[in-house]
């Protein structure tokens, strides 16, 4: 059997609750999943899925990327400078989360275009869990 990545995964969800100063069951609430299941990925017993991971680091207001990365489903080196600039944009507070989506989109509609992330970045998707990324527009060639 595979051996889940998740130790490292449950020791940072677990700081970065602490962090934010949220009791486990709180943190369950805001993230909309059962106290049991937390505790459970927390103590690494448990390898959650993305959307999960997604709910999670909405509730503790980090990048879900992060937790991709750490549960194994992004590649840190890899897909580091994806994640990296995904973050920066999600993090930045002077944009909505409609103007956020649609950077995101612009972004990797540009990366699909010159050859980088079409496969692993389609599998996890944009941060509200889409994995539809409108077209560029037709290429352009230096003249």
């Amino acid at each position: 059997m595979a051996s889940l990545n998740v130790g490292n995964l449950g020791e940072y969800l677990r700081e970065q609750r602490r962090n934010a100063q949220l009791s486990l069951r709180q943190l369950a609430d805001a993230a909309g999943v059962s106290n049991p299941y937390l505790s459970q990925i927390e103590r690494g017993l448990r390898k959650p899925s993305a959307e999960v991971l997604q709910q999670v680091a909405k509730a503790l207001r980090i990048s879900a990327e992060t937790l991709y990365v750490r549960a194994g489903i992004l590649d840190a080196e890899r897909d580091r400078d994806d994640v990296e600039t995904r973050a920066v944009i999600l993090a930045d507070p002077s944009l909505n989360e409609g103007q956020k989506q649609v950077l995101l989109q612009v972004y990797e509609s540009f990366r699909k275009e010159n050859g980088f992330g079409a496969d692993a970045d389609a599998e996890v998707g944009t941060a509200d869990g889409t994995a539809s990324i409108p077209d560029a527009g037709p290429k352009q060639t230096a003249g």
